[in-house]
């Protein structure tokens, strides 16, 4: 069974899914990750276990849900200089959350669920996040790598390191950050 995307915007079902979210992320927060089931969830939202298994399916489904809402963005990435030096900003910032044990963990459940919506959803932050940078720098007539590279030679190779690998540091990020933007591109 597949996780049904806001299947009555607004009232309850908005309510029981925010509901349900934070019952996850206060349960996750006090109890050992084995631990959690859908029959606690539920008890602790004050809904019936049927509803969690009716909207999402399965514990795995419920989990990457809850993570794809909070790698969701909150607003446009910050401008504070140039599109490079932003692109650094937000880039590092990025590798630094994902990195984290929380922002790994979140990586994993989008990941191990079946259904790949949330893993979607998660790539479309990432990317509405870059063009936001590349319509930056079109605008200032700044030279700019485009989204394709971006997402190949930057956040690829981060996501991969987080997941199989150590994490990576501000140093790598910028050196991937450079394979793309040369500095001699950058005061073209």
């Amino acid at each position: 069974m597949g996780y049904r995307e806001n299947p009555r915007p607004g009232g309850r079902s908005a309510r029981v899914q925010a509901t349900v979210h934070q019952s996850v992320h206060d349960m996750l927060a006090t109890m050992d990750r084995a631990d959690v089931t859908i029959p606690l969830i539920a008890q602790r939202a004050n809904v019936t276990p049927s509803t969690i298994y009716r909207r999402w399916g399965d514990l795995q489904a419920l989990l990457a849900d809850v993570a794809a809402a909070r790698l969701q963005p909150e607003g446009e990435p910050a401008s504070i200089g140039s599109a490079r030096e932003d692109l650094e900003a937000w880039v590092e910032q990025y590798a630094d959350e994902m990195a984290s044990g929380v922002g790994r963990q979140m990586l994993r459940d989008v990941l191990a669920a079946a259904d790949s919506t949330n893993a979607e959803k998660c790539g479309t932050y990432t990317r509405y996040q870059l063009t936001v940078f590349i319509a930056r720098a079109e605008k200032c007539g700044e030279p700019f790598p485009d989204l394709v590279e971006l997402m190949d030679h930057v956040i690829s190779p981060i996501i991969y390191r987080i997941l199989f690998d150590e994490a990576p540091g501000a140093d790598y990020v910028r050196k991937l950050i450079a394979k793309v933007m040369p500095e001699s591109a950058s005061r073209a």
